[in-house]
């Protein structure tokens, strides 16, 4: 196995002259930081154990009580935990994630799924020793059902590692999973977890491909689908281990460092134990997955001498679009090509309500509007809980019922966000994007990003809907209105997309491989030109066929389609053709990412939160609901409640977009 840890053995080691240099660090009033982190990090973890026995033998005292006593809060975890071996860290781990009042549930997953059997039966016997209790009798006190026998069925350390497949056993194991899920009602646990937790990882991965065909949704989806809590939680790091065990990890310090505050055990727990394996891999992965570099996101997120040892551990910074590792590479190809084959069951949230009666709707509405005062929670169960065809039936019956327009006594009668939520709910799927497009562009300012995002996500029909309805409402073209409002080549890729005449169909492999040789080439021309390449093969190609596209680039320029935009477009462009691309990738993903930037921090982009969660609602709102929770460990529900809440003191709004969302997950 070709070694891509980042911690090597120290050449000319003397366990004997360390261990004074360390001592000396700690003698007298203060502690030399840098001499500690310095030498710990440069030297294996077999080199430590050394330094720790000379340390006792040299100076009759425990280096690690020393390092405790001179160093403090996560520098002192990080530190200390560096000088315990792998299997007495992990062992350390998993106990203090089931001590005490709670269950680090994450830990637990994250350690049992990524470990191969050699790694698992050390951690056991070291935790026996350790402690002097059985692990297995502790997980089972702590945890309970599916996921209790899923993470007892990954404590044996008995997974297949002959490397030896079986063809029929693959395609046998891939329909059981089938009727053990997507084929019944209900769903066969136990089958899941004696598959996923003994078959060996070349046999799983087959196992994967063979499913999608049968299935024609990917084993991680139909998981999102049949699966719920902790259980679901496990069974995907299994499946991402099995698929890659790097990516795995690169997603876990990512979902450590984003956002407010930083899950620092999480953090030192996966530098220290991956440093001598494959952190040159997660280092690719991550640049893979994500906007920076590892080393990057470290430097931004941390501070001090405790920021200092990770940079030490990461081993170095790597260039935004150099060339992938051939993991890395192999990795991005599989991504696409997985993303090409997966056929996703688009799920909305809104659904038509039974028993509808278009003119007792109408009758409530106008209760709740009049007189004094307005009921704003009979207003919201109607509209929020009806779907768009029928609030156009309740929109006609108001006016031929009682003569009045719904849409100017919900004007005058609510205000504010929920205004503009009801309203956007009221609106046509056509005339909403309209009025969204509209008002990108009206005033000084223009929301490039809300234009991107429209254009990108809409179908020919949908594009070409909206056109009419843009015309039909604002006596003016919507070309027109781009072109008077954008430029440039930023101002093409707009007037392109809005044409609504992309490309449908499948793939046309041949033409692939020739549009992926011209992107390649293009990436080497001036940037004029090489914009105008990209413009004419991402904006008017399928998506299917794009997909194709941008898996053979990663094998002719051994480079990823998002990196080269990222590292050689800037401003509108980028974000227009990086928005192509991550739609093609995956759009309900493209959308969670979009919800979270938009309540995300200090206040909340209502305009953006309002366009999606009702333009999405009765399209896949569901599969947004599962990428956010997947990406970001909170629900999209539970994210909603709080982020909103300190703008809205009625509460109404937040209650009509949660309605929206469909539940929590």
């Amino acid at each position: 196995m070709v070694f891509r840890g980042t911690i090597t053995a120290a050449p000319d080691f003397d366990p004997s002259a360390d261990a004074e240099t360390l001592y000396n660090a700690m003698k007298g009033f203060g502690s030399d930081k840098e001499a500690i982190l310095d030498l710990i990090t440069s030297r294996s973890n077999a080199q430590r154990q050394e330094i720790i026995a000379a340390y006792k033998s040299n100076f009759g005292q425990d280096l690690i009580d020393d390092l405790k006593y001179e160093l403090t809060g996560k520098f002192e975890r990080l530190i200390v935990s560096l000088m315990r071996t792998p299997a007495y860290h992990d062992a350390k781990e998993i106990n203090d994630a089931v001590k005490g009042a709670g269950t680090n549930e994450r830990c637990l997953i994250e350690i049992l799924a990524s470990r191969n059997n050699q790694q698992i039966h050390e951690m056991v016997e070291a935790y026996k020793d350790a402690y002097g209790t059985d692990i297995e009798e502790d997980i089972v006190a702590d945890t309970s059902g599916h996921f209790k026998k899923m993470l007892i069925v990954l404590l044996q350390g008995t997974r297949d590692e002959s490397g030896v497949v079986n063809a029929d056993l693959v395609e046998q194991d891939a329909q059981d999973l089938y009727a053990a899920g997507e084929e019944q009602w209900g769903t066969d646990e136990a089958k899941f977890i004696m598959i996923l937790g003994n078959r060996s990882v070349t046999h799983l991965q087959m196992v994967f491909d063979a499913y999608e065909k049968i299935a024609e949704v990917s084993i991680e989806d139909s998981i999102k689908s049949e699966l719920s809590g902790d259980f679901e939680t496990l069974m995907l790091a299994v499946v991402q281990c099995i698929r890659s065990v790097p990516m795995f990890f690169a997603k876990r310090l990512y979902k450590s460092m984003k956002g407010l505050g930083t899950a620092d055990n999480t953090l030192i727990r996966i530098m220290i134990s991956r440093s001598e394996l494959d952190m040159l891999d997660i280092r690719e992965c991550f640049r893979l997955a994500y906007e920076k570099s590892l080393y990057n996101m470290i430097q931004d997120d941390t501070s001090g001498d405790y920021k200092r040892t990770l940079l030490h551990l990461c081993g170095g910074d790597d260039d935004l679009a150099g060339e992938f590792f051939p993991e890395a590479a192999q990795i991005a190809y599989k991504m696409w090509e997985l993303s090409a084959m997966t056929k996703v069951q688009l799920r909305p949230t809104i659904r038509p309500a039974s028993n509808f009666d278009p003119a007792a709707d109408a009758q409530a509405l106008r209760k709740a509007m009049k007189g004094f005062g307005t009921d704003e929670d009979a207003i919201i169960d109607i509209v929020a809980q009806r779907n768009n065809a029928q609030r156009q039936e309740i929109k006609q019956a108001f006016k031929s019922l009682l003569g009045r327009d719904l849409m100017k006594d919900l004007k005058s009668e609510l205000s504010k966000n929920l205004e503009r939520l009801i309203i956007g709910l009221m609106l046509t799927p056509a005339e909403f994007d309209a009025k969204m497009m509209r008002k990108a562009m009206e005033g000084a300012g223009t929301d490039e990003h809300a234009l991107i995002e429209i254009l990108v996500t809409r179908s020919n029909e949908e594009i070409l809907a909206m056109n009419a309805a843009y015309q039909e409402g604002y006596k003016k073209s919507l070309e027109e209105a781009i072109q008077s409002d954008t430029s440039g080549h930023f101002c093409r890729i707009l007037v392109s997309l809005v044409q609504g005449a992309r490309e449908e169909g499948p793939a046309d492999v041949e033409r692939a491989y020739a549009d992926a040789q011209e992107l390649a080439e293009a990436c080497n021309a001036e940037s004029d030109d090489m914009e105008m390449k990209f413009m004419s093969i991402l904006c008017t190609r399928s998506f299917p066929h794009l997909r194709k596209v941008f898996q053979e680039f990663v094998k002719c320029s051994n480079k990823d389609i998002e990196q080269i935009i990222k590292k050689e477009m800037s401003g509108d462009v980028k974000n227009a053709f990086y928005a192509i691309v991550r739609s093609v990738k995956n759009q309900p993903s493209y959308f969670a990412d979009r919800l979270y930037k938009a309540m995300k921090g200090l206040g909340t982009d209502d305009r953006a939160l309002i366009r999606i969660m009702v333009s999405r609602s009765e399209v896949d709102l569901f599969n947004v609901r599962k990428e956010f929770k997947a990406t970001h460990d909170v629900s999209l529900h539970e994210f909603i409640q709080v982020e909103t809440m300190l703008g809205d003191t009625s509460g109404d709004y937040r209650k009509t977009l949660l309605v929206l969302c469909g539940g929590e997950d």
